[in-house]
């Protein structure tokens, strides 16, 4: 991978967040495992538990791990709830946003950019992406529309397990709900005939001013051998604050193409 590829990779990395922490955070206090609700229950139960917010400001640390190497980063995320993530790392080296309509970067260590579609997320990914889904991650929603019209409900250990009716030939989906606080526990993509696998593990989650975030996320992305994690661990977090979102690209910079 070129070096401006790698940077590219931990900006896409930087997008998979959601946002805990602050004076007002404390760890989410779970009930006792209820595995007795049906399936229209636990996604009642699920959807009243969707944070509501329009802004949001956090620092995160990020370990992006790609075969052997490993880097750490601490970053400044902004966002507005379906219009825009804002991202900047230290010193304002790195810049990225990602709207609706595209993703943008520049990078001042090598004086490059990038100003394009999701394909390159996708690729990471290893299957097709919006920024709905970017959002939905980040927020600890599901990737697809979750509903008891399409999909099959059963118990999973402590958890509620569901899956299409109908398994497509292109994707396995996989969406894991605890017994507990009926939040995302997992969600998992499998590719058999391209040998990719995305699994993003909600690992715990805090409250936030009354609304509920994941507090510890982790993503696996696998494509034949070749294996990329992001872990992240939130540090603090202001909501609906007035925010502005700068961002332009500096003039001379050079477009990259990535591979």
């Amino acid at each position: 991978m070129s070096k401006s590829s790698v940077y590219f990779s931990i900006v896409v990395s930087m997008c998979f967040m959601v946002f805990v922490g602050c004076k007002s955070t404390k760890s989410l206090v779970e009930g006792e495992n209820n595995l007795s609700l049906s399936a229209k229950e636990v996604l009642k139960e699920n959807k009243k538990r969707l944070a509501d917010f329009n802004t949001l400001q956090s620092k995160v640390r990020l370990v992006y791990k790609e075969g052997q190497s490993s880097q750490t980063h601490t970053i400044t995320l902004r966002m507005k709830k379906d219009e825009i993530i804002w991202i900047t790392a230290a010193f304002n080296v790195i810049r990225a946003q990602v709207t609706p309509e595209k993703v943008s970067f520049y990078n001042k260590l090598d004086n490059t950019y990038f100003d394009g579609d999701f394909a390159y997320i996708s690729k990471i990914l290893g299957t097709q992406v919006d920024f709905k889904m970017v959002q939905n991650i980040l927020m600890g929603e599901s990737l697809f529309e979750l509903n008891r019209t399409d999909f099959d409900m059963s118990i999973n250990d402590d958890s509620y397990l569901f899956q299409p009716k109908d398994q497509t030939a292109l994707f396995e989906l996989f969406y894991i709900i605890s017994g507990r606080n009926f939040k995302m526990k997992s969600q998992q993509l499998a590719q058999s005939a391209t040998n990719r696998f995305l699994e993003i593990d909600y690992l715990s989650y805090q409250q936030v001013e009354k609304e509920i975030f994941p507090e510890n996320l982790r993503v696996i992305s696998l494509e034949k051998d070749q294996q990329t994690t992001i872990e992240l661990e939130y540090k603090s977090i202001s909501l609906n604050e007035d925010l502005r979102f700068p961002f332009k690209i500096p003039s001379g910079f050079e477009e990259i193409e990535l591979e």
